[in-house]
């Protein structure tokens, strides 16, 4: 089977006293105000001095270009420097944008990393890679927990992917795999899901909530509209590279139309989702967007942690492939489903 790729603190601030801890704080405080000069500003000395919070700050400003020109080969400098010392949201940043920039290779130790402490797009990539044996060894058991913590965490990339997954790996391999997400969902834990041993980070002490500004994690800054980097995909899995919702959602299509529903062996399938609630909320907002979808029956089918969502009966498989498209023209994920 053709396999291919289709998507896409601290050490130094213990000796800084609290005068250095203030400017932390203020550089947070101008960025939330939009003064994102003089957040930088604030962050620049003490991250050239080495606070591992601010170089982490920095780089999401070189990264999102605010308050300074956008270079993401800087952002990278200033992620890894914080990394080094043991900044788990910028090793975290590292792998993403590394992988986001072509060098999958060199990011997939971070990811792991990430993915094993509980980073929904990293699962997502490492999912992906340990599926089709890319970069890493293939272990679709694992393969299927990570996309199964992905689709609950609200992934909507990692639910498609989840169900595609569902057509290649075996019923058993399936059922470790959600017993495995089962485990570290109540343990809060993904430790046991990192692969091949890695030098891990150095300790370091947890930074004040105020100290680390709260910047959108993976959206690099593009100067022009441009197709997002392509990150992996299973072997024949439609899948798309993560990446968090946008600032402004674009406006709804218009309402399709779809055909009165009739008895019939089939089903469409609208998501998967580790909450119900979830699933509730998704066949609310559908039912309104689409044009008839209403008049069909949602289904909530339990698959262990995860809750599918589905409509039907359907009559034929023409049918529900109709249904699905007037789903899809309304800017949501569909799949006809034999029952």
């Amino acid at each position: 089977m053709k396999q291919f790729w289709g998507m896409a603190a601290a050490v130094a601030v213990l000796g800084l006293g609290a005068p250095a801890l203030a400017d932390v704080k203020a550089g947070v405080d101008a960025w939330q105000q939009g003064d994102y000069a003089k957040a930088v500003a604030e962050w620049r000395p003490l991250a050239q001095a080495g606070d591992p919070d601010a170089q982490f700050n920095l780089g999401q400003a070189y990264k999102l270009g605010r308050g300074v020109q956008p270079d993401l080969n800087v952002a990278l400098d200033w992620y890894r420097k914080a990394a080094q010392q043991g900044h788990l949201r910028a090793e975290d940043n590292l792998g993403l944008l590394m992988f986001q920039q072509g060098d999958r290779a060199n990011a997939i130790t971070y990811l792991q990393r990430a993915a094993a402490r509980g980073e929904p797009r990293a699962q997502y990539i490492v999912g992906t890679a340990l599926f089709n044996g890319d970069l890493i060894g293939k272990d679709w058991v694992r393969a299927y927990a990570l996309m199964t913590r992905a689709s609950a965490s609200g992934l909507p990339q990692a639910a498609t992917s989840l169900a595609q997954m569902d057509k290649y790996i075996p019923e058993d391999q399936r059922k470790q795999g959600l017993a495995l997400a089962a485990s570290l969902e109540k343990s809060g834990s993904g430790t046991a899901l990192a692969a091949a041993p890695s030098t891990p980070a150095p300790a370091r002490s947890a930074p004040s909530s105020v100290r680390t500004t709260d910047l959108p994690p993976s959206t690099p800054y593009r100067p022009t509209p441009a197709p997002v980097p392509a990150a992996p995909k299973p072997a024949q899995v439609a899948v798309a590279k993560p990446a968090p919702p946008k600032p402004t959602p674009p406006a709804p299509r218009p309402a399709a139309q779809v055909a009165a529903p009739a008895a019939g062996g089939w089903r469409v399938q609208l998501g998967a989702f580790g909450e119900e609630s979830r699933a509730r909320a998704l066949w609310g907002e559908l039912s309104r967007k689409v044009g008839g979808l209403a008049a069909y029956q949602p289904y909530l089918v339990k698959a262990g942690p995860v809750t599918r969502l589905q409509a039907g009966p359907v009559a034929s498989s023409e049918a529900a492939t109709r249904l699905c498209g007037a789903v899809k023209a309304a800017g949501a994920d569909c799949m006809p489903k034999k029952m």
